[in-house]
């Protein structure tokens, strides 16, 4: 009779995470997200095809580890101003962000004819602060799009704005300033 201590090693939680997320997404039919209430109340959404999953497993919160189930993101987390070299999830969301607005923006400028500049830049700040009800988010953006005329930018920006998938999910719910620079 074999021991207990004999027996195979289930998954690793990063193998089973991805496990478990492989089949959430094989359901059948479009999938219903409830958006939290904002200013503008319950937003209903249905995703009719999924692109693209990320998925990561993080262990330990702000003062943890987090890694994706393909490894290619494996990070060491820390809080602001705490000693160490990881990140935070405020620079990990701008960054995140960002690179999604700028791909908004490149999309913006392919559908009106406009040459997209390829040192298209955007420094994404954002703020974890505190008031009366908890913990929120803030966020500014300054956008820089090189040979473009600053009242065209602010066109494809605010067009950027309306489709980036994390403007969508943040709108109504955290502050965004977005300047032309």
């Amino acid at each position: 009779m074999a021991s207990r201590s004999a027996r195979k090693a289930g998954p690793s939680p990063e193998t089973a995470a991805a496990h478990e997320a492989a089949r959430i997404r094989a359901r059948s039919g479009p999938t219903p997200l409830v958006r939290g209430a904002g200013i503008h109340g319950t937003i209903m959404i249905t995703v009719r095809k999924i692109l693209h999953t990320g998925t990561t497993r993080t262990v330990g919160g702000r003062e943890g580890h987090a890694r994706s189930d393909d490894g290619r993101l494996d990070i060491k987390l820390t809080p602001p101003g705490a000693p160490g070299d990881g990140t935070h999830p405020e620079q990990l969301f701008a960054a995140c962000w960002s690179a999604c607005f700028i791909s908004a923006l490149r999309h913006a400028s392919h559908a009106r004819r406009i040459e997209f500049p390829a040192d298209t830049s955007v420094v994404a700040e954002v703020d974890l602060g505190h008031g009366e009800q908890g913990f929120f988010l803030q966020a500014r953006f300054a956008v820089s799009m090189p040979g473009i005329a600053p009242e065209l930018a602010q066109r494809l920006i605010d067009a950027a704005h309306q489709n980036c998938p994390y403007s969508k999910a943040t709108r109504g719910n955290v502050d965004v300033a977005i300047e032309v620079v």
